[in-house]
C-alpha cells in the first residue's frame, strides 16, 4: 500500500466471543447476554439530630461519599437538622482502588465545609445483593469524627454489592458521569419509555340541519372543519346549496393517550376564495367519544351547534368514534416493529421473548471538542414495538462500555428491532451545544425472522453512515441478541395469517390516508421518541441499488438456462444422458412432473441447509453502492425539495423529474422485495420458513404422486373458478406467508 494511500475502512459484520454467561446464570437471571459488572451502590436515605453551626445558627447538610480518588456529593438540603436526600449512588468496582468507604456529612455553612461526622465501611465487610434478592434495608448508623469517637446526628443508609440489574442502578448516580452534576445527572441515566396508544379518531360527517347564515338571501356553500390540537381537515363543500346540506364524508385524525386535546368541529359557510363564515361550532372531549375495540358498526348521533356566545343555533348529524382495529403506522413500512392493532382484544398470542444485551462500542468518531480534544458522551437507544429502552451515557469516552440488557415480547417474527447510538449534548444545560436534539452517531436493524431461536448471537455491527461528502464509518456497536421461542405452533402459525390486522384488507384505507396518518403518528411521537425515516425521495444511488437486486435475482433464472444449455451441448455426457432419461420418463408417466418437481425442490433446500446464512443482515455497502458513489450522485440526493439550485425553469424539471423517479425507484425497490422474497423459500434466511416450505413440498409431492393428476388439474381450476360468495377479502395462506419472508431491504442504507 502506498505510504499516503488511506486504508480501506472494514464494513462488514463480525462475530464476537464477549464474555458472557450464554444461558449460565452466575450472578443474576436478569444478565445472560452481557458481562456483568459489580458496582458498590451505597443508598443515603435521610439523617436526624445534626448539630447547628455556631457561627450561622443553622444547618446546611450534605453527604459526600469517598472511596480512594472517586467522590460522590449528594444535593445540599439549606437550614435543616433532619434532611431526606434519598439519593443512590453507584461506583464501579473495577475503579476502585481504596479500601474504606467513607461517608461524610458536611455544612455547607461552615467553613471548608466542616465535617459534621462521618460513617466508615471496609470494603471486604459489605454484603452482596443480587436480584431476585429483596432489597437491603436502610439502618440507622451513628455519626464518628476523625478518631473514632461518636459525635451527635445519625444517619440512615445501606451499603452493598450489586451489578447493573440492580433495581437502583437506573436511578442512581454513577460515578462514572462524575464531571456532570445537577439537573444533568438525569440525562445520563437509563430509561425505559412506552410510546402512548395511537387510535385512529374517524369522524363521519353525514349532515346538518336548520343552518343560520347571516346573507339570507345567497345560497350557502357549507363545509365542516375539523381541528384537534394543531392538526386541521376540512370537508368538500356539500353539493346541496341550502340550509340542510349533505355530505357523507369521513375526515381522519391520529388521537393519542391521554387525550389531552378535544375535537373541535365547525360548520363553516364559504364566501368567495378567502373568506369563511362560521355557522355553528361545538367541542367534543375525546374521553367520551366510543371505542370501537371490535368489527362491528358504530352508532350515529346529532350533536348541538352553538355561536361564539354559546347559544344554540343548529344541528350536526355525525357518526365519530376512536377506532382500534386497525394498526396505526408510526415508523417506516418496511421497518415496522409492530403489526398489532390498537385493541387489545385483536391482539395475536404472544410467540416469544426477544433478549438484547447492548454490550459495548469501539471506535467511535469525536462529536464534540472538550479542553482541546474530541470527545463522545454516547448512549444507545433501543426501540421495539412500543418500548423504547435508552442505556446509561458513558462519559469522555470513545470506547463506551453499557452491558445492559432488555426485554421484548414478541408477536410476530416478521418485525425489525432498531438500535441507535446517539452522543448526549445535554450534559451542558438543555439548548447548549446541540439543542433539543442528539446527534445520531448510527444505527443498526435486526429482522427477528432472520434470527434461529434460542440461539445467542454476538456480533460487532459497523456503525456507517451517508453523508454528501461520501459514506463514512463512525464505529462498531456490540450485540448480544437471542429470540427466545415460548410457543412454536404459534409461532409457526404466523406464518399463515395475514401480516396485518383483518381490518386492512376487509374495509383498506387508502394509499394517500395511511402516508398522511403515518406523518401525524409520527409528529405525535417525534417530541419524545425521535423521528422516522423517510424513503421516498428521489436517490439515484438507491435506484441502482434497487436495479441490481432485480437483475441479481433474474440471475438465478440465467443460469438455470446456462444449465440447460450445458445439458443440450453434452458438456457433461452423464448429465445429459440422465436429464434425458428423466424426460423421457416424464412424458411416459406425466404424473410423476409435478411430484419430481417438488421432491427436487425439497432437496434442494436440504442441500442449501449446511450453507445457511449463519449471521444476522446487515448494512452491506456493496449492495447499497454507496462506497464508491460518485459525489454529484450524493449531491442530488441530498438536496432539498423543491431544489436548492439555481434557474426557475431546472428547478421546476429537476422538482417533477426527481418526484416521477422517487415513484419509479420504490416501484423497482417493491419488485425486487418480492422476487427477494421467493428466492429466500429454500436459503434459509429464515429458518422457520424454509423448513415450513420444505415439508409442505414433501406433502404435495405425495399427494401429488397418490392423487391422479387429471383430478388435481379439475381441482385447481374449479378452485380458481369459484363463485363470489366462496371468496374472501383476506389474503391466502400462500399470500400470508410470501409476505413474511425476508428481503434485503433491511440491509440497504
Amino acid at each position: 500500500m502506498h505510504p499516503k494511500e488511506k486504508p480501506k475502512e472494514d464494513y462488514t459484520l463480525k462475530e464476537t466471543s464477549p464474555d458472557i454467561s450464554r444461558g449460565k446464570v452466575t450472578g443474576s437471571d436478569k444478565l445472560t447476554l452481557v458481562e456483568q459488572r459489580q458496582f458498590l451502590y451505597v443508598r443515603i436515605v435521610r439523617a436526624k439530630e445534626l448539630p447547628v453551626n455556631d457561627e450561622t445558627g443553622t444547618c446546611d447538610p450534605f453527604v459526600e461519599l469517598m472511596i480512594g480518588k472517586e467522590k460522590g456529593t449528594s444535593r445540599i438540603l439549606e437550614k435543616t437538622s433532619n434532611p431526606e436526600w434519598n439519593q443512590v449512588f453507584a461506583f464501579a468496582k473495577d475503579r476502585l482502588h481504596g479500601r474504606v468507604v467513607d461517608i461524610l456529612i458536611r455544612d455547607k455553612g461552615s467553613a471548608n465545609d466542616g465535617s459534621i461526622g462521618c460513617v466508615s465501611f471496609d470494603l471486604g465487610d459489605i454484603p452482596s445483593r443480587f436480584p431476585p434478592d429483596s432489597p437491603l434495608a436502610p439502618q440507622w448508623y451513628r455519626l464518628e469524627d476523625q478518631q473514632g469517637k461518636s459525635v451527635p446526628g445519625e444517619l440512615m443508609l445501606a451499603v452493598w454489592i450489586g451489578n447493573q440489574a440492580d433495581d437502583a442502578f437506573s436511578i442512581a448516580w454513577h460515578s462514572d458521569a462524575a464531571a456532570v452534576s445537577g439537573e444533568n445527572v438525569t440525562y445520563t441515566r437509563s430509561k425505559v419509555y412506552h410510546s402512548p396508544r395511537l387510535w385512529y379518531l374517524r369522524i363521519h360527517v353525514i349532515a346538518a340541519q336548520d343552518l343560520a347564515p347571516t346573507d339570507k338571501n345567497r345560497k350557502p356553500e357549507a363545509f365542516v372543519k375539523a381541528i384537534l390540537g394543531n392538526l386541521v381537515s376540512r370537508s368538500k363543500v356539500s353539493n346541496v346549496k341550502n340550509v340542510n346540506p349533505t355530505w357523507n364524508e369521513e375526515l381522519m385524525f391520529v388521537a393519542a393517550e391521554p387525550f389531552n386535546d378535544p375535537l373541535i368541529l365547525s360548520v363553516e359557510d364559504k364566501w368567495g376564495a378567502n373568506k369563511e363564515e362560521c355557522l355553528g361550532r361545538c367541542v367534543i372531549h375525546l374521553q367520551q367519544v366510543d371505542k370501537r375495540l371490535l368489527p362491528s358498526s358504530m352508532a350515529d348521533r346529532w350533536v348541538n351547534l352553538e355561536n361564539n356566545g354559546g347559544k344554540f343555533v343548529s344541528r350536526l348529524h355525525l357518526r365519530v368514534y376512536l377506532d382500534g382495529v386497525y394498526h396505526v403506522f408510526d415508523e417506516p413500512t418496511y421497518y415496522c416493529s409492530d403489526l398489532r392493532p390498537t385493541s387489545p382484544k385483536l391482539w395475536p398470542d404472544k410467540i416469544g421473548i426477544l433478549e438484547v444485551g447492548i454490550l459495548k462500542a469501539e471506535g467511535l468518531l469525536p462529536m464534540k471538542s472538550k479542553d482541546g480534544r474530541g470527545t463522545t458522551d454516547a448512549y444507545c437507544v433501543a426501540k421495539y414495538g412500543n418500548k423504547w429502552i435508552r442505556t446509561t451515557t458513558i462519559i469522555d469516552n470513545l470506547s463506551p462500555k453499557w452491558n445492559e440488557q432488555y426485554y421484548w415480547d414478541v408477536y410476530d417474527p416478521y418485525t425489525v428491532i432498531t438500535v441507535g447510538v446517539f452522543d448526549n449534548s445535554h450534559l451542558q444545560g438543555v439548548g447548549k451545544k446541540g439543542g433539543s436534539g442528539d446527534p445520531r452517531i448510527g444505527k443498526v436493524r435486526i429482522r427477528l425472522s432472520t434470527l434461529e431461536t434460542d440461539r445467542i448471537y454476538t456480533h460487532s455491527y459497523p456503525l456507517i453512515v451517508l453523508q454528501p461528502n461520501g459514506l463514512k464509518k463512525t464505529g462498531e456497536l456490540h450485540l448480544a441478541v437471542k429470540f427466545n421461542c415460548t410457543s412454536l405452533v404459534n409461532l409457526l402459525q404466523t406464518y399463515a395469517h395475514p401480516l396485518l390486522p383483518n381490518m386492512h384488507y376487509i374495509s383498506p384505507l387508502s394509499v394517500y390516508q395511511l402516508d398522511s396518518l403515518r406523518h401525524q403518528a409520527t409528529h405525535i411521537l417525534s417530541s419524545r421518541l425521535g423521528r422516522a425515516d423517510h424513503l421516498n425521495m428521489w436517490s439515484l444511488r438507491r435506484g441502482k441499488a434497487n436495479c441490481e437486486r432485480v437483475i441479481s435475482c433474474l440471475t438465478g433464472m440465467l443460469g438455470i438456462w446456462r444449465w440447460f444449455d450445458h445439458v443440450r451441448t453434452w458438456k457433461s455426457p452423464s448429465t445429459t444422458v440422465s436429464v434425458y432419461s428423466l424426460f423421457v420418463l416424464m412424458v411416459i408417466m406425466p404424473r410423476l412432473t409435478l411430484p419430481i418437481f417438488f421432491f427436487t425442490l425439497f432437496f434442494v433446500g436440504v442441500w442449501s441447509f449446511p450453507r445457511r446464512p449463519r449471521h444476522p443482515p446487515h448494512m452491506d455497502i456493496k449492495l447499497s453502492n454507496a462506497e464508491f458513489t460518485h459525489p454529484d450522485e450524493l449531491d442530488e440526493e441530498f438536496d432539498t425539495f423543491p431544489t436548492s439550485k439555481q434557474g426557475d425553469v431546472l428547478k421546476a424539471r429537476y422538482d417533477r423529474l426527481r418526484n416521477i423517479a422517487g415513484r419509479l425507484m420504490i416501484m423497482i425497490g417493491d419488485l425486487a422485495t418480492q422476487m427477494e422474497r421467493l428466492r429466500s423459500l429454500l436459503s434459509w434466511r429464515d429458518p422457520r420458513a424454509t423448513f415450513i416450505f420444505m415439508i409442505c413440498c414433501l406433502i404435495a409431492g405425495c399427494i401429488f404422486y397418490i392423487s391422479p393428476f387429471q383430478y388435481m388439474v379439475v381441482l385447481a381450476g374449479t378452485y380458481a373458478i369459484r363463485p363470489p360468495r366462496m371468496r374472501s377479502n383476506l389474503p391466502s395462506i400462500p399470500q400470508n406467508f410470501l409476505r413474511r419472508l425476508p428481503a434485503k431491504t433491511e440491509s440497504l442504507l
